[in-house]
């Protein structure tokens, strides 16, 4: 049966726009760093892709290490453009990246030109594309100068392989720096995707002045800091959670002030009418250097979870004090 998208896709979803730019992003976009990959059911990651633009998800974030297997995830949705997705193209917004580890030898990651030409290339015939939306540098490489890095990322804007280009682990410093010779070049830096969440505030020292004043969008990563900003681990570590498996969430990690502090943020969303994750979603996007929330999605039922959290983004001064107060000895 051939999919045909939901006629009233664009009817709850907010779209903010992002920094100084003129591309608006929905407030909250998928990505399939995870459950998207080859080791993963193809008709349930397939679902959650079509189940995410029909409500109104226009923006899926990829790199070329998202799997398991690396690339696999950019294979998948490959897969979906071809069958689904593909006559709603300029609907999408599609993000990819180049830096982390990614094929043998000295070209295989960081931030050469040699690297991400290549990588681009590679992702571009995964999905079957001509271009992506956004492309990223995924982290700072210590070793080549920024100047070639970003001229990279000029270069692949001007060859029409990426409309937009950003930036991803960057500090204030770095972030500033990469901007201005993006500037120079004439190739505006769109956007900065930090991991940010309740319990992990290091973008507040700097880097979120940074992309206020030089107008650049943010799309935090991990938002629910891999789960432990929901109610999953309210009553211990159950078999089949992250933590369980034990991959990128560790048991060590959940320690009694954590324990603590999700407990009363748990009941806090619970008088908010929300879900502890609605709540965390919610309190990213009521900053107003957050363009949109980057989230995972393991089913379609997790997505329209977290897609409710929209339904209340509104804060008093009272209650963003009282999340200060419950997580700040988990940050501090």
């Amino acid at each position: 049966m051939n999919y045909i998208a939901a006629n009233n896709r664009y009817e709850t979803m907010i779209y903010n726009r992002c920094g100084r730019s003129g591309l608006k992003l929905p407030a909250i976009s998928l990505g399939l760093w995870h459950n998207f990959g080859s080791a993963d059911v193809f008709d349930n990651s397939r679902s959650i892709l079509l189940h995410a633009f029909d409500n109104g998800v226009t923006h899926f974030d990829l790199a070329n290490n998202y799997g398991p297997q690396p690339g696999s995830a950019e294979e998948t949705l490959g897969r979906v453009l071809k069958s689904d997705l593909g006559s709603y193209r300029d609907e999408l917004v599609i993000s990819s990246k180049a830096g982390y580890y990614m094929w043998e030898g000295p070209y295989g990651e960081w931030g050469s030109k040699k690297n991400l030409i290549a990588s681009l290339n590679q992702s571009l015939k995964r999905m079957g594309l001509e271009y992506v939306d956004i492309f990223y540098h995924h982290r700072p490489d210590p070793d080549t100068p920024l100047e070639e890095t970003m001229a990279a990322l000029d270069l692949i804007v001007r060859q029409g392989k990426a409309l937009y280009v950003g930036l991803s682990n960057y500090t204030a410093e770095q972030t500033q720096k990469a901007e201005s010779i993006l500037r120079d070049l004439g190739t505006p830096c769109l956007i900065h995707q930090p991991r940010y969440h309740i319990f992990d505030r290091w973008v507040e020292g700097g880097l979120l002045d940074v992309l206020d004043k030089r107008g650049i969008g943010c799309i935090p990563f991990s938002p629910l800091a891999q789960g432990l900003l929901t109610d999953r681990y309210l009553k211990g570590i159950p078999e089949d959670s992250r933590m369980a498996k034990a991959h990128f969430l560790k048991e060590s990690m959940l320690t009694d002030v954590k324990r603590k502090a999700i407990t009363e943020l748990n009941a806090m969303a619970q008088q908010r009418g929300q879900s502890l994750a609605q709540m965390a979603i919610a309190w990213l996007l009521s900053h107003k250097t957050v363009t949109s929330v980057l989230v995972g999605a393991s089913s379609t039922n997790q997505l329209d979870n977290n897609l409710a959290a929209l339904n209340n983004i509104e804060f008093t001064a009272e209650e963003l004090e009282k999340i200060e107060t419950i997580s700040k000895p988990v940050w501090a």
